[in-house]
């Protein structure tokens, strides 16, 4: 007799063509990210050759009742951990029957913006650092923490190891290598500052990508942490007090940064977020008044500030890009829930098309 484990593990090629497909799309919230499966003949390579779909809008907060169809355009493909073989995670965003993007659908305008000329010809790399919490599922507390207390304060959790240090490095390995068989560009893990909270980095990817990538590997921990039984949280601030809060911090070059002379083009990049940083704050994720402080290696909210090597500012340039006069910045702005559609375009738009 088959365990069930057997049956979720069947390999389907060896009795089938056929695949499946998971369309994921994200929901009304902005950051409830929502999945469905469908069969297909054989093994698709390119999203343009996939078939468009549909699902209830009225269920996700995306469209009234009595005109509920969105539909799912496919934008970029993964290999299906879960499913593994030839099976496949569509990364898809969503339009009302007519063509026209839905309000949600941020991807829809940061792709406008990553196809202007002048952005195509700057290749924009990202390095977007993804923190989280673990939470225990049925209190909502972090992993590892003792209920209804505290754990020891900060100082031995930051890239720890041992028991009392490091709670649910199984979930985070186990995305680390989900991920890269998935096809995205993971670039490394660490243990975050507050016990119970971690970061996974994707990048450099360019443009569009960046985002694509991150959606996919936001949802592969979602199902991961499902699995497991623990609750994944991406709020900004998921403990008052004196502890860390959970950030996005986006790691940002164009093609004229990176070559000679390119400290002067960061500086002017630096200088234009400047001038529009309530507008970035704005687009930054919900709950970040709560996080950017002016403490717990942030800056305040109302306030912007560059500096070399400073983790209390705004925009953080590193050693070795003031050294070699050319490289990359940090944006340590966007708080862990940011829509990387949004923050990507964004700072593109910002810094290479904006004429203040």
């Amino acid at each position: 007799m088959a365990h069930l484990s057997d049956l979720v593990n069947l390999n389907l090629s060896d009795s089938s063509e056929k695949i499946i497909a998971e369309y994921i799309w994200i929901g009304g919230s902005g950051m409830d990210v929502r999945s469905k499966a469908r069969t297909l003949s054989g093994p698709v390579d390119d999203p343009s050759k996939l078939p468009k779909w549909n699902y209830d809008g009225s269920s996700t907060g995306q469209a009234p009742g009595e005109d509920s169809e969105v539909i799912l355009y496919p934008q970029a493909i993964f290999k299906d951990p879960f499913r593994r073989g030839n099976n496949i995670l569509v990364i898809c965003d969503c339009y009302t029957p007519a063509g026209e993007p839905i309000p949600t659908n941020k991807r829809h305008n940061a792709a406008k913006i990553f196809s202007n000329p002048n952005v195509v010809v700057e290749e924009p790399w990202y390095g977007l650092e993804q923190e989280y919490t673990l939470l225990q599922k049925e209190i909502n507390w972090p992993l590892g923490w003792p209920i209804g207390g505290f754990p020891g304060p900060q100082g031995p959790y930051y890239c720890g190891i041992g028991c009392g240090k490091a709670f649910g490095r199984d979930i985070v390995d186990a995305h680390y290598k989900a991920c890269i068989y998935a096809g995205i560009n993971i670039s490394g893990i660490n243990g975050e500052v507050m016990p119970g909270q971690w970061e996974f980095q994707v990048g450099p990817s360019v443009g569009i990508a960046s985002g694509d990538e991150l959606w996919a590997a936001r949802y592969i921990l979602e199902r991961i942490t499902e699995i497991a039984g623990v609750v994944v949280s991406f709020d900004p601030k998921p403990i008052p007090g004196d502890w860390n809060g959970a950030g996005a911090h986006t790691n940002y070059s164009t093609k004229s940064m990176r070559n000679e002379g390119g400290y002067e083009v960061i500086k002017k990049a630096i200088e234009k977020l400047g001038l529009r940083h309530k507008e970035h704050i704005a687009a930054y994720g919900e709950g970040n008044e709560r996080r950017l402080t002016g403490r717990h290696e942030t800056a305040d909210i109302n306030t912007f500030k560059w500096g070399v090597a400073n983790r209390g500012a705004s925009i953080r340039v590193g050693r070795d890009t003031e050294k070699e006069g050319k490289g990359y910045f940090e944006d340590r702005r966007p708080a862990s829930n940011m829509d990387p559609y949004v923050v990507t375009s964004m700072i593109a738009e910002t810094t290479i098309l904006w004429n203040p």
